[in-house]
């Protein structure tokens, strides 16, 4: 573990890294590769099936992490109810990513991808809040919560708003995801608020995973004699990430709790 303070700068220093490079690296365009997927089998007149049905990971995902929230059990997971809300944006996400995603599958091309990430933006930059409040402090998360989601957001009208007028530019949304991925493991070298410090260390690798898949979308298809395509499975990981968060919410204690009762446990 390192001190907050030196986590702040770390942050600042890798924040500023990310924001140069995004600047001055080429624009880019989005590769119209990107739209033919290995799998293209219907089932049940549901075109490219396998992808667009292994949505129901994110429904399901983001449902069970909405209902969680609005509990009394959820509320009571929570030092600061402040925190709730990252998460919720988390959730919603992932909720909205099913919809999303699934609508773009059906039909894959721009016009259509815009709906696909912008929900994912909700999520990853939901995650990074909560990440923020719970390893800076909850004001920090929670503040810089809606700027956060603007950035998001805004990087995917921006890719889009850029790819209508000729001149495609995904610098800025690559940044993000860049960013929302590689700043979980900055951020957990700081000393946490709350036990079950490791599931974001699990998440973390879960999307790694659901990123490898992506890439080995035709090789995964081949290796496995057509029955499932690297990029089903990358829906199912991410859908498994989601899932990991809700299990750590549940279980998770604050830290100062923990100390306390067993600092007073007899013996």
């Amino acid at each position: 573990m390192i001190s907050r303070r030196a986590g702040v700068w770390i942050l600042v220093v890798f924040t500023v890294a990310v924001g140069v490079a995004a600047i001055l690296l080429p624009r880019t365009p989005q590769p119209q590769s990107y739209h033919d997927f290995a799998d293209k089998r219907s089932w049940l007149g549901i075109a490219n099936a396998g992808d667009v049905l292994s949505n129901v990971a994110f429904a399901v995902a983001g449902v069970w992490g909405l209902l969680f929230l609005s509990s009394r059990a959820g509320a009571r997971q929570f030092a600061d109810t402040r925190e709730r809300w990252a998460y919720f944006a988390v959730f919603l996400g992932l909720l909205l990513t099913a919809f999303g995603s699934s609508y773009y599958h059906l039909a894959p091309d721009d016009a259509r991808l815009v709906w696909d990430r912008l929900p994912m933006t909700l999520a990853f930059m939901g995650l990074v809040s909560a990440m923020l409040a719970e390893r800076i402090g909850v004001p920090a998360g929670f503040y810089l919560l809606p700027l956060l989601l603007v950035i998001g957001a805004g990087s995917v009208v921006w890719w889009w708003h850029t790819e209508a007028t000729g001149v495609g530019d995904l610098r800025f949304y690559a940044a993000v995801q860049v960013y929302a991925v590689l700043v979980l493991p900055v951020l957990l070298l700081l000393p946490p608020r709350y036990t079950r410090g490791a599931d974001f260390a699990a998440i973390f690798g879960l999307y790694v995973l659901a990123k490898i898949f992506e890439s080995a979308d035709r090789q995964i298809f081949a290796l496995t004699r057509q029955t499932v395509s690297g990029h089903t499975l990358k829906h199912l990981s991410a859908g498994a990430a989601g899932f990991w968060i809700v299990r750590m919410l549940q279980k998770r204690q604050p830290v100062a709790t923990r100390v306390i009762d067993t600092q007073e446990m007899p013996g």
